[in-house]
């Protein structure tokens, strides 16, 4: 009787995180769906996304006053998001909307970005896809989750890690990987998000 308690915590809480799970992948897909991903691709993107949040692509170094720093790209919090924007940039045709987008978003972002020496740069984690969704349905009304997205997370790289590359020194870290750590949730939250706004 003692032994069975337990085992059946053990289980409801098994079950509940499965549930969970369940609940989180429906509701991605269903954004990526909104954005202008195929479902059978659907699962690719999620996959290289998390998975690839774990691996950083080394660009360049830079000699900083406390040694040399390695910038870096992150393959799921910016490669991934970047081939994605390409491809509904090139699909949709919607040229100046997008890049119109994402300069509102940058400029935004960017005022937002702050510097966690040791850490990266940090993101307040609603505002940047609050903002891209409202830029989406004003920039194009029908079509607004794809230019949401392309805009929430292209303005999010360039906003918050682009255009503090030349703060590297003030960082202190031995790696800056655009897209990674404090970037990777706002980029990501920041396109879906927008897209399920929208």
């Amino acid at each position: 009787m003692l032994l069975a308690l337990p085992l059946l915590l053990i289980g409801f809480f098994l079950l509940l995180v499965v549930l969970v799970l369940m609940i989180e992948v429906r509701v991605l897909s269903y954004a990526y769906r909104k954005i202008g991903v195929r479902p059978r691709y659907m699962f690719i993107v999620l996959l290289l996304t998390l998975v690839g949040s774990q691996f950083n692509i080394p660009l360049y170094s830079v000699t900083v006053p406390r040694g040399t720093t390695v910038v870096a790209i992150n393959v799921g919090g910016a490669l991934v998001p970047m081939l994605l924007s390409l491809y509904l940039f090139l699909k949709l045709r919607m040229y100046v909307r997008m890049l119109v987008g994402i300069t509102v978003v940058a400029v935004i972002v960017h005022g937002l970005a702050t510097l966690v020496p040791g850490v990266g740069i940090a993101v307040p984690m609603l505002i940047p896809p609050l903002v891209a969704a409202g830029v989406g349905l004003i920039l194009s009304f029908r079509r607004a989750p794809p230019v949401a997205y392309v805009s929430g997370s292209m303005g999010a790289l360039i906003g918050a890690d682009v255009t503090n590359l030349h703060r590297l020194a003030e960082l202190g870290a031995p790696v800056v990987a655009i897209g990674g750590a404090g970037t990777f949730d706002g980029v990501f939250l920041t396109g879906i998000i927008a897209g399920l706004i929208t």
